[in-house]
C-alpha cells in the first residue's frame, strides 16, 4: 500500500534538475520542487486514486509534485472549508498549486464561491489569485442557472476598477476571469466583453518564460466566432 513516505521518495527518484530549473521559472522555488514531470504524476494517481487521506498528507508535505498529485486524487466535496482554506494558505509561495491546484478541488466543494469570495479580498497575492482561479473555474463548469450573476456582473465591475493596481498575479487572473466569464457565461456575454475592452493589454510580470498574457477581447471573440459560447466544461482539471 502505497504512503506519503514511499510516494515522496518516488517523486525524488523521478525527479531531473532540467524540470526543476523549468518548474523555478514558473515561480516554484526549488526547495520546494523535486524535478519530477506532470506526465509521472498523472501516472501515479492512477494507483492512488480515491484515497481521500492520502492526497491531503502528500499535500501537508509541502512539496510542489505531491500538492499537484494531492489535487488530481483528492474529492474536493469531501473536504472541509477549513481544510481548503489551509490548503490556500498552503500555496501563497507556489503560483502553479495557487492558481491551478486549489482551484480544481475547490469548485467541486458546496462553499467554493464563499470560498473564493474570501481569498480574492486577501493580501497575500497568491492567495488572492486562487479566489479569482477559483471562481473562473465555477463558471467554467456551472450552469448559467445556478450562478449568480448579478455577484458576477459586480466582480467583473470590480475587475475594470482594480486590475492596473492589484499584484502582479492577481492581475493575471483577474484578466482570466473576464475571458472566463465571457466565454462561458452566455447571459453576460455583452458585459464581460466591455470589461474587456476596457481593461485592454494587461501588463503582467511572468518572469524567464514564454508566456504570453491573451487579450482578453480577442479570446472571446475566438470562442465566439466558433460557436462555442457558453459551453461549459466538465471538469478544471487537467
Amino acid at each position: 500500500m502505497p504512503t506519503a513516505t514511499s510516494i515522496l521518495a518516488e517523486l525524488k527518484k523521478k525527479g531531473t534538475a532540467q524540470a526543476q530549473k523549468t518548474y523555478a521559472r514558473h515561480g516554484m522555488p526549488p526547495e520546494h520542487t523535486f524535478g519530477a514531470s506532470i506526465a509521472d504524476l498523472k501516472l501515479i494517481a492512477k494507483t492512488i486514486k480515491g484515497q481521500q487521506q492520502l492526497a491531503c498528507e502528500l499535500y501537508a508535505t509541502g512539496k510542489m509534485e505531491a500538492m499537484y498529485l494531492a489535487a488530481l486524487v483528492a474529492d474536493g466535496a469531501k473536504m472541509t472549508e477549513k481544510q481548503l482554506d489551509q490548503w490556500a494558505e498552503a500555496a501563497s509561495d507556489l503560483r502553479m498549486i495557487a492558481e491551478y491546484n486549489v482551484p480544481w478541488v475547490t469548485v467541486e466543494n458546496p462553499k467554493a464561491c464563499e470560498l473564493a469570495l474570501k481569498w480574492m479580498k486577501s493580501k497575500k497575492e497568491l492567495v488572492a489569485a486562487a479566489g479569482w482561479s477559483t471562481y473562473s473555474g465555477l463558471v467554467s463548469v456551472t450552469p448559467d442557472d445556478r450562478l449568480d450573476l448579478k455577484e458576477i456582473e459586480k466582480l467583473l465591475a470590480t475587475v475594470v476598477k482594480e486590475i492596473n493596481t492589484a499584484a502582479n498575479r492577481v492581475r493575471y487572473t483577474m484578466n482570466n476571469f473576464v475571458i472566463c466569464v465571457g466565454s462561458y457565461v452566455k447571459p453576460l456575454s455583452k458585459q464581460a466583453k466591455a470589461a474587456a475592452k476596457q481593461i485592454g493589454d494587461v501588463s503582467v510580470d511572468v518572469g524567464d518564460t514564454d508566456c504570453k498574457i491573451p487579450l482578453a477581447t480577442a479570446y472571446i471573440e475566438k470562442v465566439e466566432s466558433k460557436g462555442r459560447l457558453g459551453q461549459k466544461k466538465k471538469t478544471i482539471r487537467c
